[in-house]
């Protein structure tokens, strides 16, 4: 790489260690796959990260993402209850792959692997509050830590500048991006043998 502009706007100051940083923020859905959907339908997301422009071509991002996702009616009504959900948070290192990166418009590969936190919840109505009405109470809820993976692939459109050039500081792109979420997740019980949790989440947002 060389000078990211003039009059001392090289590499190695301050200014060129800023110009490589990265930030982004998304939000969308989540639509369940594979033998999992019997247990989880779909829901939603939003995604924090922050990370490092080593090139042109290669970046390296530390997500944080929160999916919010109901479960099913079949799957609630067999344990008794009236609702539920799961949550999942996770932290993730993810490296990003620009395929295109001298276009405005480009396509990108992204994969991660960190940490999952899922909690299983079902609710039921028990009386009462202090007005007399049935009020919705979490009855049971399963947690559960490990390790998980994705991948998938992006879009993106760029709103200007370049990410190595004079203007650098301000150039930020839009993008969306679904990617295939697998984590080995423990079965709710032990009989209906949920095994892993898998998840394609889509997200649209803005990276800088």
């Amino acid at each position: 790489m060389g000078q990211y502009g003039q009059g001392g706007g090289g590499g190695g100051g301050p200014r060129g260690l800023f110009h490589h940083l990265a930030f982004e923020a998304g939000g969308g859905f989540n639509a369940p796959v594979g033998n999992d959907t019997p247990y989880i339908s779909w829901g939603g997301n939003f995604t924090l990260g922050a990370g490092f422009h080593f090139s042109k071509v290669f970046s390296t991002l530390l997500e944080y993402q929160f999916m919010d996702n109901k479960l099913p009616g079949a799957f609630i009504s067999a344990e008794g209850t009236t609702g539920g959900d799961a949550h999942i948070n996770s932290i993730t290192g993810s490296p990003v792959i620009d395929l295109f990166p001298k276009k405005t418009n480009g396509i990108y590969l992204v994969g991660g692997f960190g940490y999952y936190h899922k909690s299983t919840n079902f609710n039921d109505y028990e009386c009462c509050d202090v007005y007399g009405y049935d009020v919705e109470v979490t009855v049971g809820s399963f947690t559960s830590n490990q390790w998980g993976g994705n991948a998938g692939l992006g879009l993106y459109h760029r709103l200007g500048g370049d990410l190595y050039g004079p203007d650098s500081a301000g150039t930020s792109e839009v993008f969306a991006e679904a990617r295939y979420t697998f984590i080995h997740t423990p079965a709710v019980t032990q009989n209906n043998g949920l095994g892993t949790t898998e998840l394609i989440p889509v997200t649209v947002g803005i990276r800088f």
